[in-house]
């Protein structure tokens, strides 16, 4: 790690950004989810012109209105801290990062403003038609929201469409559309809204099947539990083409993170993915014995889901760090102590350019630019200074990953149960069901959290992937500066939670505007 950098203060502002973004995530999977959700009941509505379907659409968009003014609010914040605790990347990298979240800002958030009020206010103002319009409009609004800031956390995760530009010190985007529709950022997308589905699906069987405990608004709670059940489903199986699509990507491009999150040192051919294990809290990768004290393994289907092919080589942790082994682009994979001296390389050779230039020598400034270039690639691991220091928290991803897909399995069996039951008119009676659906909401948002904890703990200890860590990437502040505004994070957070929780509390128990819904 570079000298003179204070560990507190990166730790405290990781740890602040992380408490952001988990409070943001809370709001946003279910505001995704639940527009998709009312969007169809609406669509419902207009077909078949009965009133119930009309009820039971207003019912859940004001818990999408509710929760979707708590997330606009947590998502500023968030944004902001890339400004206040994180300046030295924006600074590295603002040309290109902050190009997605312009766009977020100036057409998926004024699409949804533009619309969300028709949607609200305009049920007797505007025909059925243009109503739905508007819902369907805020919804993509919310999902597009959704796209530019999933590419912008894509590009950190895999930087491509940019070149360095040594004049300016910075990263220049000189290919938009390589930054906007990476594989990586395509698989983000379409993995975290799928997730997103399936939670909110989980959340509107769960309410519903409180209705249905409470022997309330029976017709009301049947039909939302059919149409998120079905929805819930679909999303759940196309989240298993999904899943196997990024870990594919995860291999390819950030192998250390897809070694963390299967607990795999020791790499080879025709590996096995774990479906339960406890992993050795003190195991180190040096270690010749089993990283393991209990494992259960499917046979080559790690090597299957990250090189579609089951008997293809799978680099472990230990063989990452080693090197020496082809990668999946046919190249010997370097060792970690070649790329921190490539990236070493790297620095030396921009100071050279930049003293060069102050000198008024074109010929060394062309010598030293080719040098960077070359070894930019690595520019990151020349802020390392030990191995150890690439490896993520190993226990963190291992078991946030496993959790997320033993919770998706759980919620295919949710949903086939809930159809079944409801195609067999026994749901009004199954009450073991309905508290089961009930407890579900909350195993759906630690299925959520767990599949960030995965994406951005597996990276550690990269802000861009070999190219800053993000010891190099914070900004110059007072530890006790990032140590207050976190508590005060915490504790206004907590509160708008608490708020949120206790008004959409209200609102179920109040129930649709009518008791024959």
């Amino acid at each position: 790690m570079i000298e003179n950098v204070d560990i507190s203060l990166v730790e405290w502002s990781r740890a602040q950004f992380a408490l952001t973004a988990i409070y943001h995530w809370l709001f946003v999977p279910l505001t995704l989810g639940l527009g998709l959700i009312m969007s169809v009941m609406e669509t419902i509505y207009l077909r078949t012109g009965k009133e119930f379907w009309k009820k039971t659409t207003k019912f859940w968009m004001k818990l999408f209105g509710v929760n979707f003014a708590i997330g606009v609010a947590t998502g500023i914040i968030l944004e902001f801290e890339f400004g206040t605790n994180w300046s030295n990347y924006s600074w590295f990298v603002g040309d290109i990062f902050g190009a997605p979240l312009a766009i977020e800002a100036i057409v998926a958030f004024f699409l949804e403003a533009t619309f969300i009020a028709v949607m609200f206010f305009g049920w007797e103002k505007v025909s059925r038609g243009a109503h739905l319009t508007a819902t369907w409009l805020t919804t993509a609004g919310a999902t597009l929201s959704a796209w530019w800031i999933l590419v912008a956390n894509a590009w950190m995760q895999y930087p491509v469409g940019m070149y360095f530009n040594p004049d300016t010190v910075r990263n220049e985007m000189d290919n938009f559309w390589q930054v906007a529709f990476s594989p990586v950022a395509i698989d983000k997308f379409t993995h975290t809204v799928l997730s997103a589905w399936v939670l909110s699906a989980v959340f509107v069987l769960g309410v519903s099947c409180w209705f249905l405990l409470k022997k309330r608004n029976t017709e009301f709670a049947l039909s939302s539990i059919k149409v998120s059940a079905i929805i819930g489903l679909a999303s759940s199986v196309l989240l298993i083409f999904s899943g196997h699509s990024s870990a594919y990507q995860v291999a390819h491009v950030q192998p250390m993170k897809l070694a963390a999150m299967e607990g795999l040192y020791n790499g080879g051919n025709g590996v096995g993915l774990v479906g339960i294990g406890v992993l050795k809290p003190e195991h180190h990768y040096n270690d010749t014995a089993n990283p393991f004290i209990f494992e259960i393994k499917i046979p080559k289907l790690l090597s299957y889901l990250a090189m579609s092919d089951a008997d293809a080589y799978v680099p472990g942790i230990k063989n990452i760090l080693e090197g020496g082994y082809t990668t999946p682009k046919g190249e010997t994979a370097l060792s970690a102590e070649e790329k921190m001296e490539k990236g070493k390389t790297a620095i030396r050779a921009l100071a050279d350019f930049r003293r060069a230039k102050k000198d008024g020598d074109p010929q060394k400034m062309d010598e030293s630019q080719a040098t960077l270039t070359e070894n930019f690639p690595y520019f990151g691991y020349g802020y390392v200074s030990h191995p150890d220091e690439l490896i993520p928290h190993v226990g963190m991803t291992f078991y946030s990953f496993h959790v997320m897909v033993l919770l998706s399995a759980y919620f295919i069996l949710l949903f086939v149960i809930a159809l079944f039951l409801k195609k067999q008119r026994k749901l009004l009676h199954a009450r073991w069901f309905q508290w089961a659906s009930l407890w579900s909401i909350l195993l759906a948002y630690i299925a959520s959290q767990a599949g960030w904890i995965v994406a951005e703990v597996g990276r550690q200890p990269w802000a861009i992937q070999d190219i800053m860590p993000t010891w190099s990437a914070i900004s110059k502040l007072q530890t006790s500066s990032v140590q207050t505004t976190f508590f005060l994070f915490l504790a206004l957070f907590t509160i708008l939670l608490i708020a949120e929780i206790g008004i959409m509390v209200k609102a179920v128990k109040k129930g649709p505007d009518t008791a024959e819904v």
